[in-house]
Order: structure tokens, then sequence, then C-alpha cells
């Protein structure tokens, strides 16, 4: 079974050479590398890995971009753009025409974000991202799934796929998910996808998190096993990589092979190309 973290940051220090914008804190205060993600990934049993280069960097895909075409059996990008700055308009009629990238990931949680969603600013990107065939990860709060569900309807040939079930924020347990029943009607959108990652973060259980498997069996019935990807956010994880895919292959019995070959990384990797 191939197995595909659809989700993880790589990153580099802070430097002169490389600034981050002021203000911005890292999940952990020592980088996590290509390297070290490699040594993370066999061990773990991890075939591939998607990277979504982080925010604290900035929105920057260098770092990325380089390790994916280092290793392109290994990583690949969904890169990040600013979607408010004039220089990006035009730019992914060719995003998939550099080495490793895939396609491109939009964060709109906080309030300082969320007014680029809400305020029209990124109706270009959708636009421009049908057109060329570039697929869209999105991680919004629950409270907005609303608008990516108008985005979807009005652009059905545009694939979306909702981070971490659109968990945002640091509240745990119940109050995570206390609305998360306005992320599941989105599924009914064929090209609308899911990820069940990150979820340990959210949660004070411990593994195998059977606290979890009730809103994972929601989604499940919801979207699919086809249109659900499984993947980690490592670098804030609570947990070791190896239990993050045990927990998926081992630890909940309803999940039939199948289900498991679409979830681990086969739906992700057709999904986004």
């Amino acid at each position: 079974m191939l197995i595909v973290d659809s989700q993880v940051h790589l990153w580099a220090a802070d430097s002169p050479e490389r600034p981050w914008p002021k203000g911005t804190r890292p999940h952990r205060p020592v980088p996590l590398g290509p390297e070290q993600m490699l040594r993370e990934m066999d061990g773990a049993g991890v075939d591939r890995v998607v990277i979504v280069p982080p925010l604290w960097e900035g929105r920057r895909n260098d770092l990325a971009l380089a390790a994916a075409q280092a290793y392109p059996d290994r990583f690949s990008v969904m890169g990040r753009l600013d979607p408010a700055a004039p220089s990006s308009r035009g730019t992914l009629k060719a995003w998939r025409q550099q080495p490793g990238m895939l396609g491109l990931r939009l964060s709109f949680r906080g309030t300082a974000l969320s007014p680029l969603l809400t305020e029209g600013h990124c109706e270009w990107i959708w636009e421009e991202a049908e057109k060329a065939g570039v697929p869209i990860y999105v991680l919004v709060p629950h409270r907005l799934v609303h608008v990516i569900d108008d985005v979807a309807q009005r652009y059905p040939r545009l694939k979306i796929v909702m981070d971490h079930l659109s968990l945002t924020g640091l509240k745990k347990d119940e109050e995570a998910f206390r609305e998360f029943d306005k992320l599941l009607p989105i599924a009914k959108r064929p090209n609308v996808a899911a990820k069940v990652s990150a979820l340990p973060f959210f949660s004070t259980d411990k593994y195998p998190y059977r606290s979890l498997h009730g809103y994972i069996r929601q989604a499940y019935d919801a979207f699919g096993p086809r249109r659900l990807f499984w993947g980690t956010d490592l670098s804030r994880s609570p947990i070791p990589y190896r239990q993050h895919v045990t927990m998926f292959t081992e630890e909940i019995p309803w999940l039939s092979s199948e289900d498991k070959e679409w979830i681990m990384g086969r739906g992700v990797c057709e999904w986004l190309g």
C-alpha cells in the first residue's frame, strides 16, 4: 500500500539572507529540513509527502521546491502566493510547470486573513486555477466553509481540498469540533475532498485517539474514502510519526483494506495528479 502524507511543513531558520516576516513563530524551535524528513518517513513507512511551505517563512516556495527537485520520488509541493499582490495574477497559468509543484495552498484562518476570502480578493484565483487545472488546498474555519461551498459550485472543474477537516485554532476535543457539522454538507460537491490531517493536535486524548474516530466516521460517510486524504502536519504532532500511520492502518476496524488504500495515499495522488 502506497502511503502518502498529504501535508508536512519544511523550513529553514530565520536569517538575514532569508528573513521571516516579523511576528511569526514556527511550530517548533528547531527547523525541519528535507534530510530529517526523509529519516522520519523511512522510520514510519511513509513513501511520499506533500510539502506545504509554512506561513511563518512568508509566502515563499524555494526550499520546498528545492527538496522536491532533489528527491522527486519522495516530495512534491502545494505552494503559496499572495492573493492580494498584483504580481500574483497570471502566475497560475504556468504554476504546475515548476518541477515538483502540484498546486496551491491558501489559508484563511484568523481575522487577519479571512477578509481575503470574504471580500472577494481571491476571485481571480478560482478562475485562473480552474482554467489551468491547479488544485487548491484550503484552510478555513467551519464558519466559513459555506464560502468555499459557493466557490465549488461556481467553479465545478476546480479541485478543492478542505484542510484538517476545517479545524483551526487551539481548541481541543468537543470545543474544536463544535461546528464540525458545517463542514459535512460541502461533500455534496464532487470537486471537493477533505484531509483527515493534524487531528491528534485537536484532542487531549491519547493514542489511538478513539475520541476522534466518530468524527472520522462522519467525514468518511460524507466524502467517501476516495475523497478523504490522510495527513499529519508532523511538525506540531504530539505523537511519533509511525503512530499517525498505524492510527489509520491498524486502529480503525471499520476501514476496509480498499478504504485504507485510498485514504492513505492513492486518493491524494489521483486528486492532485
